[in-house]
C-alpha cells in the first residue's frame, strides 16, 4: 500500500540516521517539500524515485517500493554490488540494471568503504580511459560537485535524470558544467544533481577474475 511505502521510506532514513526529514533532504540535496510529501504519503513517490532514496539510504528499492523481499542487500563481507554498465553508447550513458545480471558483487577497491559501488564497462567509447568489461569503482555518496572533481572524469548525474561518466568542467555560469566525453561531443552546461570522484578501475583481465557473478 502506498502508506507502507511512504512508512518504510521513513524508516529507512531514521536507520540511516537522520533524524528528520529535513537532513536527509539537505544531505543529498533533494528538494525538502518533494521529499517531505514522499514520506509523509501526500505524494506517492514513483519506482525511479525509490532507486534513488534505496541507494542514498542503503537499502533495496524493491523492499522500499512494495516490500518485496528483504530491505537490506545480502552482500557478503567485502563485497560491493556492481550496479550498471556504461559505455554501451558514445554519450557514456550508465544503464542501470538494463540487463544487469542481479546480484553481481565485486570485492571493495583499496581504500574503498561498504558505501563503494562498481560500473562494467561495455563497448569501446571510453576507450583510453577504460576498456570493454573492465569494473569503475565510485563511492555512492549522492553528494554535489566539488572544486576538486573539476578536470576530472567523474561520475555524475544530470538534472535529466542521467547517469553519465564524464570529466566534469566549469560552465559558463554559477551551477553549470561542461561534461567532456571521452568519445563524442562535450554537453554544455549541464545541471548537476551529485558527483562523485572515480576511485579505482579494474582492467578487464582482473575484473573477470574478481567479479562474483549471480549467475555462477
Amino acid at each position: 500500500m502506498i502508506d507502507d511505502r511512504s512508512h518504510r521510506l521513513r524508516q529507512a532514513r531514521l536507520e540511516k540516521g537522520f533524524e528528520t526529514a529535513a537532513a536527509a533532504a539537505d544531505a543529498f540535496d533533494w528538494n525538502r517539500n518533494t521529499y517531505a510529501s514522499n514520506e509523509n504519503g501526500n505524494a506517492p513517490f514513483s519506482y525511479r524515485k525509490a532507486k534513488e532514496y534505496a541507494a542514498a539510504f542503503g537499502v533495496r528499492p524493491e523492499w522500499l517500493y512494495d516490500a518485496s523481499g528483504p530491505m537490506r542487500p545480502a552482500a557478503e563481507s567485502g563485497l560491493v554490488p556492481v550496479i550498471g554498465r556504461v559505455g554501451a553508447n558514445p554519450d557514456g550513458v550508465v544503464l542501470f540494471a538494463n540487463g544487469q545480471e542481479a546480484g553481481d558483487l565485486a570485492p571493495i577497491p583499496p581504500g574503498g568503504t561498504d558505501s563503494a559501488v562498481a560500473l562494467r564497462v561495455v563497448g569501446h567509447s571510453m576507450r583510453g580511459v577504460a576498456d570493454d568489461g573492465a569494473l569503475i569503482y565510485f563511492e555512492d555518496q549522492r553528494t554535489p560537485p566539488t572544486p576538486d572533481m573539476l578536470g576530472h572524469v567523474v561520475v555524475v548525474e544530470t538534472d535529466t535524470d542521467e547517469v553519465l561518466v564524464k570529466r566534469l568542467l566549469r560552465g559558463s555560469g554559477a551551477g553549470l558544467y561542461d561534461l567532456e566525453s571521452v568519445a563524442g561531443p562535450t554537453r554544455q552546461d549541464a545541471r548537476i544533481r551529485w558527483a562523485a570522484h572515480i576511485t579505482a578501475i579494474i582492467p578487464p583481465f582482473q575484473a573477470r577474475k574478481i567479479i562474483r557473478s549471480s549467475a555462477a
